[in-house]
């Protein structure tokens, strides 16, 4: 017997002036975006990363590395998509997910149910399989200090 499977990522990128500002795959008003070679939506970057740790598949990193040119700036729900086509490859499919995006700001929660919607329909689930939620480092360390925005996410998957 094949037994269900969790997986945990994690993500972080600092923010950068005259980029926008992408969590959970849509764009959210701020005077600054994320750098990185994608459109750096960590959140996005971390759920991929927990569906794909819990196959045992790698990370985005394998799949996307920042050195090829061909991600540069690349839309990260297609990066969710492929991690999901990945898994249907092995064997799996995702049951649930549940993040948090940790940030000083911008306020996350009003745009929290167009992510779910985004993120569920991106992996072909329920939308009440997808929890985001939000919270912000009290001021201590890199996103304390309103530098960048961190995402941690859990997956569970479940063989086909």
């Amino acid at each position: 017997m094949i037994w269900p499977r969790s997986g945990i990522g994690y993500d972080v990128h600092q923010f950068a002036e005259g980029r926008r500002l992408v969590l959970g795959g849509i764009e959210i008003p701020h005077d600054r975006g994320l750098l990185g070679h994608s459109d750096a939506d960590v959140l996005l970057h971390a759920i991929a990363d927990a569906l794909l740790g819990a196959a045992a598949l790698g990370d985005i990193g394998v799949h996307f590395p920042p050195s090829d040119e061909r991600y540069r700036d690349i839309d990260s729900l297609e990066i969710l998509r492929h991690a999901g086509a990945l898994l249907h490859e092995a064997g799996w499919q995702p049951v649930n997910i549940d993040a948090t995006v940790i940030a000083e700001a911008p306020k996350i929660n009003p745009h929290v149910p167009a992510m779910r919607a985004r993120i569920a329909s991106a992996l072909g689930l329920a939308i009440d399989a997808i929890s985001i939620k939000a919270t912000t480092n009290e001021t201590m360390g890199f996103v304390g200090r309103g530098e960048g925005i961190a995402a941690i996410a859990t997956a569970m998957i479940a063989p086909q």
